[in-house]
C-alpha cells in the first residue's frame, strides 16, 4: 500500500456482511476485512462462475477461510440469514454511474439503490443488527461553488443516480431515528475512488489503460474539471472505522484530500510512461459537475481517519496493478 502519512489502524468486527462483495470497493473491503480475521459474509447478485470481473474480483478470498461468498440479489432474496450474530453491514452494492442512469435504465437504479436497501434496513431492524455502514457518493452535493463540501450542506445531487445515492443515505438514517430501531447508520460520501479493480468507464482507469496501450483517451469537457481522488486503501480504512464510530455519527464525507483536475491526472500518467496520450475531446456530459472537493474535518473527528495515498503514489499503484493482470491475461 502507498502510504504517505501514519494513520491509526482501525479495530475490525468479529463477524461482517459486505454487500456488493464482488465489486470494486467491496472486494477490496471484504479481503481486508478476513485478513485481519472479521468473519466475512459476501453477498452479491453477480454470480463469480459467469461474472468474469466478479470471479477475478473474488479471487483473493479464497485462501480464507474466514469468508463465505453467497450469489443473491437483495431485492428478493431472505435477508434475514445473512444478518445472524452480525455485529456490522458494510452496505456497499447498488448500481453506479451517471450517464446510464438517464433514461429507461433508471428504474434498475431505484430497485437496486433504494428498494433494495429498504428491504436490508427492514431485516436489519428485525435482527438488531448494531451497526450499518452504507456507501453513499459525493455526487449528492451536486454544483458547488468549487469550495470544500461539508456534510451540512444542502445537497443538489444533478444526475437520477445522485438522487437515488441520497434517497438511499437518508433512506438507512430514517430508519435509524425510529425509537424501536437499534441499529445505528453511518453514511460514507465516497469523493471519486479509485485504484486496482475500478471499473474501465471510470476516468483514473481509462487514462492508465490509454497511457500503457498508446491508445487515445475520450476526454468529456476540456479536463478542467476537479475531482477529490481517493485511493481506494484509505477508502476501505474508513469504511473499516466507521463500524466503530459514534452512535450519532450520520454522514461522513471520505475523500482523498487532494482536489486535482482531469488534465492533471492525465499529466501524472504521461509522467509514469514517459510519453504523452493522445486525447480526442467530447462534450461534457450530463449530471457531471465541475468541482467536487471534501471537508474531511469530520472524518478526522469521529473517524479518527485521514487520508495517507496522494494521486501520484496512488496511480503509480493503479498502474502496476493493472500491469500486473494484462501480464495474467496474456500468459
Amino acid at each position: 500500500m502507498p502510504d504517505n502519512r501514519s494513520t491509526a489502524t482501525p479495530a475490525v468486527p468479529r463477524r461482517a456482511l459486505v454487500t456488493g462483495a464482488a465489486g470494486f470497493i467491496g472486494s477490496h473491503l471484504a479481503h481486508t476485512l478476513a485478513r485481519a480475521g472479521t468473519t466475512v459474509i459476501g453477498v452479491d447478485r453477480r454470480d463469480p462462475a459467469r461474472d468474469q470481473t466478479a470471479a477475478a474480483n473474488i479471487a483473493p478470498l479464497h485462501s480464507h477461510p474466514g469468508y463465505l461468498h453467497i450469489t443473491a440479489d437483495l431485492l428478493t432474496c431472505a435477508v434475514d440469514p445473512l444478518l445472524i450474530d452480525t455485529d456490522v453491514v458494510f452496505h456497499l452494492a447498488g448500481i453506479p454511474g451517471v450517464r446510464p442512469s438517464w433514461g429507461p435504465q433508471f428504474s434498475e437504479y431505484v430497485n437496486a439503490n433504494i428498494l433494495a436497501t429498504q428491504r436490508l434496513m427492514d431485516a436489519a431492524t428485525r435482527m438488531r443488527v448494531p451497526r450499518l455502514v452504507v456507501a453513499s457518493s459525493s455526487s449528492v452535493y451536486g454544483p458547488t461553488n468549487g469550495g470544500p463540501s461539508t456534510e451540512g450542506d444542502h445537497p443538489r445531487p444533478a444526475s437520477p443516480y445522485a438522487v437515488t445515492k441520497l434517497a438511499e443515505e437518508q433512506l438507512c438514517l430514517a430508519h435509524a431515528s425510529r425509537s424501536d430501531c437499534s441499529t445505528s447508520v453511518v453514511a460514507l460520501r465516497y469523493f471519486t475512488v479509485y485504484g486496482p479493480r475500478q471499473r474501465p468507464d471510470m476516468f483514473t482507469h481509462r487514462v492508465l489503460h490509454a497511457a500503457m496501450t498508446g491508445q487515445p483517451l475520450s476526454l468529456y469537457g476540456d479536463g478542467h474539471q476537479r475531482r477529490d481522488f481517493t485511493y481506494i486503501d484509505d477508502v476501505v480504512t474508513a469504511t473499516i472505522s466507521a463500524a466503530g464510530a459514534p452512535i450519532d455519527t450520520g454522514i461522513v464525507n471520505v475523500g482523498g484530500g487532494s482536489n486535482a483536475s482531469l488534465l492533471d491526472v492525465i499529466n501524472i500518467a504521461n509522467a509514469l510512461v514517459g510519453r504523452e496520450i493522445q486525447i480526442h475531446t467530447d462534450g461534457a456530459r450530463n449530471g457531471d459537475v465541475l468541482t467536487t472537493r471534501a471537508d474531511l474535518r469530520r472524518a478526522r473527528s469521529v473517524l479518527g481517519w485521514q487520508p495517507t495515498v496522494d494521486l501520484p503514489a496512488g496511480m503509480r499503484a493503479h498502474m502496476r496493478a493493472m500491469s500486473r493482470s494484462a501480464h495474467r491475461s496474456a500468459a
